[in-house]
């Protein structure tokens, strides 16, 4: 580096006398004929689009050839690898197929919002075509694509990412993956949230993601429900009780350690663990965090395949990898440092018409790809079949490597490093003294230990008190909508109480579910963590008792309620009876908490209905949509990040401001008739359903209390929605007048939040 900063320092500045040099414009992001080398450049774009819309493998692989050449300038840390292999070549025959290697091939996580409607189901019905999986990223996907369409083709994406509480994760949602992916970390942005500007949520976008359209998202970073590896074990037990046909898959960024954080994802039940390098990203990241965070993957796939070797955990979970792969020696490659699947995202893109304008922030991509505009979104000329061509071609590229180097299938070759070796005469100034051998070191393990994924996981869901008891008790409710209502007791010890009940609903029901209080359970004692989770419309909970964190995570459309024992000897508005990161993520449904909640309650609400007795800090964080009755005190930092929705806090005692954080919302008093009556009704729901002290004294002296609810409400959401309601005014629609509006709103230099 120092030497780099001394090279432009002399060619700016030089010694002599008028020798002085007008310094290259550069390029780090965009291609510049003058600036950084790029491997996508306006000559290998235009070969592999070439390539993939005439179906000429020879065009490929001058495409290949090219990106060869770029590599020669050692771009990437496998350009610094050659292959020596000892093994006798095998002839292409016997190798296994490319339908074969499909199965093990992946689009990335590239949200639907961040790229445009045509772009992201393109890939999807590319992948279903061959047998592989695209990735919803976590904008999620609209439930329309679940259906096959006349001609045969599926835009339904196999994974569905989550992102801890990801915008819109439902029921439904769900039950609709063959794999979930749980997303810690990404190459671009490692550690930080997400985040889509309001110019962006156009009201098809915000239909998805169940939030309002212009106002901008903000994703919440993972730290906000999993602090320790624990957590994380929780989650991945949380989403097997969703779906347990689907394979659970956690995304790390490739960093220094990652191998022991995959030890801790293997033991902790996932099925996938994906190493993601820092090259990629959809170009609308900040320029630190797309050029100065996280390491290729080569690093972290080679540390975490030797340490899942070292501690016998290798045979237990597939290891994924992406990050600008583009061939089939990346593939191979990859494949010898561990892998045994693989992750395309910017290259397919590209195949379907991506130029790399890297203006996706802007919402101005020329190509339609990564714009959400209607005008633009015409000018998509890409097919689904040139991403498929591209998987072909791959896949055969990485087959002919396969036979030269003496290998019949991928797993086989999983971990064989002794067939790479460094080059030995690198010309480049920067890459002489490189030591590479500690990505080829081999652990030593007997015969025994696997080197590739060969035992599933146990995810002990026959232990559950869903499949123990629940499924049987509701058999009625389940295949004949008969109305079913048990007592139950409840342990600790039972987690994700109701989830693969709820789960079996939704698989027969759909989004809707069964009609409301179908199935009503009641249980006494100490629930556990997760209890409701993602629970779908037709079931009621009701505990009388405790629970522990991530009460109602997910929620879908069901009903919570939870309150103190009827003999208990403390009063329930002073005491906590539920844990921390309370609805985290939950999008629709109703729950009443009589007594306190722990901290983060209600983050990443997008649509519940919930009434509680005070709150740790960070109530309400980043909430997108639904309604909160807060009756008693709160911690510090409610409302950061808040975005949308509406939350009515008492406040008794007149020190709610100082613990509001003020930055995004607005604090006002409950002035209009409507508001109160919506107000007053959640109370009373809350007093029937606990028998709240608090309810109840509330709703006897109204008139007195009414002045003391503040209405936390976020400015860009008051602002569309009464831009959506003068709209209305003029005779449009709901979905007419969100339009308008959104557009005025894009026009609006005052906006907030990123917008």
């Amino acid at each position: 580096m120092a030497r780099e900063a001394l090279l432009r320092h002399h060619r700016g500045f030089s010694p002599q006398e008028g020798r002085d040099r007008v310094l290259d414009p550069g390029g780090e992001l965009q291609w510049r004929s003058s600036g950084e080398e790029h491997l996508y450049n306006p000559e290998t774009i235009h070969a592999l689009q070439t390539a993939v819309r005439t179906n000429n493998y020879g065009i490929y692989k001058q495409f290949v050839k090219l990106i060869h050449q770029e590599n020669e300038r050692y771009m990437t840390l496998r350009s610094l690898f050659s292959f020596q292999s000892d093994r006798p070549p095998v002839p292409l025959d016997e190798v296994e197929p490319a339908e074969s290697l499909f199965k093990r091939f992946k689009t990335g996580a590239m949200s639907y919002g961040s790229i445009s409607k045509e772009a992201h189901e393109s890939l999807a019905i590319a992948m279903n075509r061959i047998g592989g999986k695209s990735n919803t990223g976590e904008g999620g996907e609209h439930p329309d694509r679940f259906r096959p369409d006349a001609n045969g083709d599926l835009r339904r994406s196999a994974i569905k990412q989550v992102a801890s509480g990801r915008f819109g994760v439902t029921s439904h949602y769900l039950v609709n993956a063959d794999e979930i992916q749980i997303k810690m970390a990404q190459g671009a942005k490692p550690g930080e949230g997400g985040q889509l500007p309001g110019s962006k949520v156009y009201p098809w976008v915000a239909e998805v993601r169940g939030v309002t359209p212009g106002v901008g998202l903000i994703s919440p970073p993972p730290h906000h429900d999993i602090y320790s590896i624990e957590d994380l074990a929780e989650l991945i037990h949380d989403l097997k009780n969703a779906n347990p046909r689907a394979r659970i898959s956690v995304k790390l960024v490739s960093e220094v350690g990652v191998g022991t954080i995959a030890a801790g994802v293997a033991k902790g039940k996932a099925d996938v663990v994906l190493i993601s390098g820092y090259d990629g990203g959809t170009g609308a990241s900040p320029q630190t965090s797309i050029r100065h965070a996280g390491l290729p993957w080569e690093l972290g796939l080679a540390e975490t395949h030797q340490t899942l070797v070292l501690n016998n955990l290798r045979s237990r979970i597939a290891v994924e990898t992406d990050g600008k792969l583009m061939t089939g020696r990346d593939v191979v490659i990859a494949a010898l440092l561990g892998a045994e699947e693989f992750g395309f995202a910017t290259t397919p893109l590209i195949a379907l018409g991506c130029i790399m304008m890297r203006v996706c922030h802007l919402d101005t991509c020329p190509v339609g790809v990564a714009t959400q505009n209607p005008e633009l979104r015409k000018k998509f000329a890409g097919d689904p079949q040139h991403a498929v061509n591209f998987m072909k071609f791959v896949a055969e590229d990485a087959r002919e490597l396969m036979a030269e180097l003496g290998f019949r299938t991928i797993e086989e070759m999983i971990g064989h490093t002794e067939v790479l070796e460094t080059k030995r005469a690198v010309a480049h100034w920067k890459a002489k003294g490189i030591d590479l051998s500690p990505l080829l070191h081999q652990p030593e393990a007997g015969d025994e230990v696997g080197r590739f994924c060969s035992i599933p996981q146990d995810h002990r869901l026959d232990r559950s008190l869903d499949m123990k008891e629940l499924l049987g008790i509701c058999e009625p409710a389940l295949e004949r909508k008969e109305k079913v209502h048990a007592i139950l007791p409840i342990h600790n010890v039972n987690r994700v109480v109701g989830t693969i009940l709820g789960s079996e609903v939704t698989r027969r029901y759909g989004l809707e579910g069964l009609p409301h209080d179908t199935i009503r359970l009641h249980f006494n004692g100490s629930a556990g963590q997760s209890f409701g989770a993602f629970l779908p419309q037709g079931i009621t909970l009701s505990l009388e008792g405790d629970a522990n964190d991530y009460f109602g995570k997910g929620l879908s459309g069901g009903k919570l309620a939870v309150f103190p024992p009827e003999k208990a000897g403390f009063a329930a508005e002073e005491n906590i009876i539920i844990g921390n990161v309370a609805f985290y993520g939950a999008t629709d449904g109703e729950a009443y908490i009589r007594g306190i909640a722990g901290e983060r309650f209600c983050v990443r609400n997008s649509g519940v209905r919930a009434v509680v007795e005070g709150v740790g800090d960070h109530g309400c964080e980043y909430m997108t949509g639904g309604r909160v009755v807060v009756l008693g005190p709160t911690g510090r930092n409610f409302a950061a990040g808040m975005s949308g929705g509406i939350a009515y806090v008492l406040d008794e005692h007149g020190t709610f401001k100082e613990r509001c954080n003020q930055e995004m919302v607005l604090l006002e008093p409950v002035e209009e008739t409507y508001e109160s009556e919506e107000l007053r009704n959640m109370i009373q729901h809350h007093a029937t359903f606990t028998d709240s002290a608090v309810a109840h004294r509330v709703l006897k002296q109204w008139e007195q209390y009414l002045w003391k609810f503040v209405k936390v409400i976020p400015k860009d959401y008051k602002r569309m929605f009464e831009a959506i309601e003068r709209v209305k005014r003029s005779g449009l629609n709901q979905q007419e007048a969100m339009l308008v509006a959104f557009e005025e709103n894009m026009k609006d230099v005052s906006r907030v939040s990123g917008n």
